[in-house]
């Protein structure tokens, strides 16, 4: 049983200001003293660094798509430990989710699953009277707690009179309301906001602008009591720890810094409860993998952005490279992809897959349903997720693996060509997938097999 003060904050769209007011509230509780839980419903991994530079711990991810509804309360409840208060950002607009699949994936749903009130977050920037048709829509149509509204790019005192006016007509709480000068923003570019990992003082600076704005506009002993009106959840905290742990602590390499910021904490949880000894490497920086590295797991990012950097990074390269040859195992995806390719826009990367990576202006996004072609150092051939693609390159192959001529693609999808690459020693796709859904994967790369 887990009673922890929980609220969701959701939207009618993108852009109305889920972010803003989930990492103020975030930054705001916090400066206050108070032991804060930051979630991100879906498979984003920036607004989540946001949450942890506001929460000062792990900003997670709850995706019932990726791993499953019936993990969405332990994982929350996981992550929410030592905590006072959880704030949970929802996803798209409240009740968007998986295409074609209803309110899967939604907000809404992961409100429902965590029986936790929602504040609705509303850009008003252009309406008046009629806001009160909108939540009172919202509200109605599903079967989410809304317990009051957060009003954004309030015009003026005038404005915000009648906003207010008009949802206490439909008996919806205004809980806050922001106003348009006051917008504090992050940069973005061609995948959403620029990651916090990549612009840590900037990041900093504006999660504290963030903080002062949320305090002076929201009523934050409201919104507490909101959190408080959640019931105890009947669940038990996921736990990252194997039945049957690894002995020897082997070495893991985590790719981490600012070009591989895309990463769900859970994955460093499970490789530590498979028994190996996790060491975060930055391939900006560091010319070598750790000593006794056996396996290298290489997450998502912007290599894109860092490929100059990235291809001066000889040594590190050529220790790469060394690694798959000698038979140690890696796993990447997305940018993993990218960086395990002969070149990057045209730039040297470590060569493990002979083929040739490049930006694109067509951008590839979805869930997939896919089943793994070959055996790899991941999983074995038959294995099915869920992932998700999130991506603006495209990868040529020359002649396949370089590794060996026994290699195979990694996963195959509905309605595309088979995709990735995988050896028994190498993994590498752009399907990004979430740990916790397939707890076997940290087992199977550090095992001796």
């Amino acid at each position: 049983m887990v009673s922890i003060p929980r609220v969701v904050i959701g939207a009618p769209a993108s852009g109305h200001g889920k972010t803003t007011v989930a990492t103020g509230l975030l930054a705001a509780f916090a400066r206050r003293g108070l032991p804060v839980a930051p979630f991100k419903v879906g498979p984003d991994y920036i607004d989540p660094g946001y949450h942890a530079l506001a929460a000062g711990r792990p900003g997670r991810n709850l995706d019932p798509v990726m791993v499953g509804e019936e993990l969405i309360g332990p994982l929350f409840a996981h992550g929410s430990q030592g905590a006072s208060l959880a704030v949970v950002e929802g996803v798209m607009g409240l009740y968007d989710g998986r295409t074609g699949a209803g309110e899967t994936g939604s907000t809404a749903q992961v409100a429902g699953l965590l029986d936790a009130p929602v504040i609705l977050v509303v850009d008003a920037a252009a309406q008046g009277r009629s806001i009160a048709a909108l939540v009172h829509g919202f509200r109605s149509f599903g079967r989410v707690r809304m317990a009051g509204v957060i009003l954004n790019r309030v015009g003026s005192d005038r404005h915000e009179a009648i906003l207010r006016e008009a949802c206490e007509e439909v008996g919806t709480p205004v809980l806050g309301a922001l106003r348009r000068a006051d917008a504090v923003s992050a940069p973005s570019r061609h995948l959403g906001l620029v990651p916090a990992a990549e612009r840590r003082a900037e990041a900093l600076a504006s999660v504290d602008a963030l903080a002062a704005l949320i305090e002076s506009s929201v009523d934050l002993a409201e919104v507490m009591a909101v959190a408080r009106s959640a019931p105890p959840l009947d669940v038990e905290p996921w736990s990252p720890v194997a039945a049957d742990p690894v002995p020897g602590r082997p070495v893991v390499a985590l790719a981490g810094g600012p070009a591989f910021s895309f990463a769900y904490a859970e994955t460093a949880e499970l490789l530590a409860g498979a028994g190996a000894t996790v060491v975060t490497v930055d391939p900006l920086h560091d010319e070598k993998l750790p000593d006794g590295t056996k396996a290298l797991v290489v997450g998502g990012g912007f290599p894109e952005v860092y490929a100059s950097e990235l291809s001066a990074n000889e040594p590190l390269r050529r220790a790469v490279a060394e690694l798959a040859a000698g038979g140690g195992r890696i796993a990447a995806e997305c940018a993993g992809l990218l960086w395990l390719c002969r070149t990057l826009d045209g730039a040297p990367m470590c060569g493990v897959i002979d083929a040739e990576a490049a930006m694109t202006p067509t951008l590839t996004l979805g869930y997939r349903d896919a089943v793994a072609l070959t055996d790899s150092p991941l999983a074995p051939a038959g294995t099915r997720v869920t992932g998700h693609e999130f991506h603006r390159t495209t990868v040529h192959p020359r002649s396949g693996l370089l590794l060996s001529p026994a290699g195979g693609a990694a996963w195959a999808w509905r309605g595309a060509d088979p995709e990735g690459f995988a050896t028994a020693s190498v993994h590498a796709s752009y399907l990004h997938l979430h740990w916790a859904g397939s707890p076997g994967f940290a087992t199977h790369l550090v095992a001796d097999r």
